[in-house]
């Protein structure tokens, strides 16, 4: 037997399994890697003494024989965001499914840090990627894993030029709906507050980094201008990762902004705890509506209004159309959109009048 260097004993070799199921040391390789000519009899035998003394196959000397590593990489872009661990347990669920294992990385919203965990995946030998783009406008990164050869699978957001499948949720129609109920309780002095960055202050048509975020930014103005809202973008507020969101709602409520869109559940938990520390009551003084259905959004006290996205579903999703890349599968790249559903509880009421 072999040395186990991490813990002092002895690791099983195919040599010890081969011993005991009394079989030679190739034809053993062959029962455990599962390839080659084997019978099920001798094959029975050797994966018995294998579990019988507790054999553990070498996954890297698996990969080198077979160019597969039964792996595959995914990156998120923010892995204190409940949306990704939701996510990611979707593409584990059909991976697992499918009998891959999962290597998880996080970008942390930067492209410089995406291009670095992809090509640590790449370097993993990983069969496929699925990879939430930390910029849809810069793709260099997802680029060369292309050109790897490797499939790829976007999800939550696209990335222009880049032509994989790819999975996201409805945004635009999310937040038009989220903008209609506050613009129905008769607000119009409504804030849209996003933690993506942008280089200026927005103005509507730009383009930006996120396309989930462009999507819902243009549902959010379009609404308002529908409306008849003059400057419906004059409360679109980005760079909140930046600049924090407790210093952009103490300016939004300062600057007369009656009600305020988040566009994730961080964001709305952050707004949140700024309007009570400000001593003010969602919905009497603020409303206050959100995207994605977190845990705490029900819990609280108003509970909030969301728009509760198909995380689980937008994960395994993009883990069945890789594993079917990975299959062989072939034909034009796909984009499905899955739809999302408004949650009415407790955050809106009309906005008070302004005192006199």
């Amino acid at each position: 037997m072999a040395s186990d260097s991490a813990n002092g004993r002895r690791e099983t070799t195919v040599s010890d399994v081969a011993a005991a199921a009394k079989v030679s040391k190739a034809t053993a390789a062959r029962a455990l890697g599962d390839y080659g000519a084997v019978s099920d009899a001798v094959r029975d035998r050797v994966l018995a003494a294998a579990e019988q003394l507790g054999y553990r196959p070498n996954a890297l000397a698996k990969t080198m024989s077979t160019g597969k590593s039964h792996t595959i990489g995914i990156v998120v872009g923010d892995i204190e965001n409940p949306f990704f661990a939701q996510a990611t347990r979707g593409v584990s669920d059909v991976a697992k499914a499918a009998g891959f294992d999962l290597l998880l990385s996080n970008s942390d919203e930067e492209v410089d840090a995406e291009d670095s965990a992809i090509a640590v995946l790449l370097a993993k030998r990983v069969d496929g990627l699925i990879v939430a783009p930390a910029s849809s406008v810069d793709t260099q990164s997802l680029q060369s894993a292309i050109a790897t050869g490797r499939p790829l699978v976007l999800f939550d957001r696209a990335a222009e030029g880049v032509d994989v499948d790819t999975v996201v949720a409805d945004n635009r129609a999310g937040a038009s709906r989220l903008a209609e109920l506050l613009l129905a309780a008769g607000h119009r002095r409504i804030a849209f507050v996003s933690t993506i960055g942008h280089p200026a202050e927005y103005r509507a048509g730009d383009r930006l980094a996120s396309s989930s975020v462009g999507d819902r930014v243009a549902g959010f103005v379009a609404s308002l201008q529908e409306a008849g809202v003059p400057e419906p973008e004059r409360f679109v507020r980005l760079n909140a990762r930046r600049d924090g969101v407790d210093t952009i709602v103490r300016e939004l409520l300062g600057d007369g902004a009656t009600a305020i869109v988040a566009s994730d559940s961080l964001v709305a938990q952050a707004a949140f705890r700024t309007i009570r520390d400000l001593g003010l009551v969602i919905p009497h003084d603020v409303s206050l509506v959100a995207f994605d259905d977190a845990d705490w959004t029900s819990l609280s006290a108003p509970a909030i209004t969301v728009m509760s996205q198909p995380i689980h579903e937008i994960g395994a999703e993009a883990a069945r159309l890789l594993v079917r890349r990975m299959a062989g599968h072939g034909g034009p790249a796909e984009t499905t959109v899955l739809p999302q559903r408004l949650i009415e509880r407790e955050s809106i009421a009309p906005p008070r009048p302004p005192v006199r």
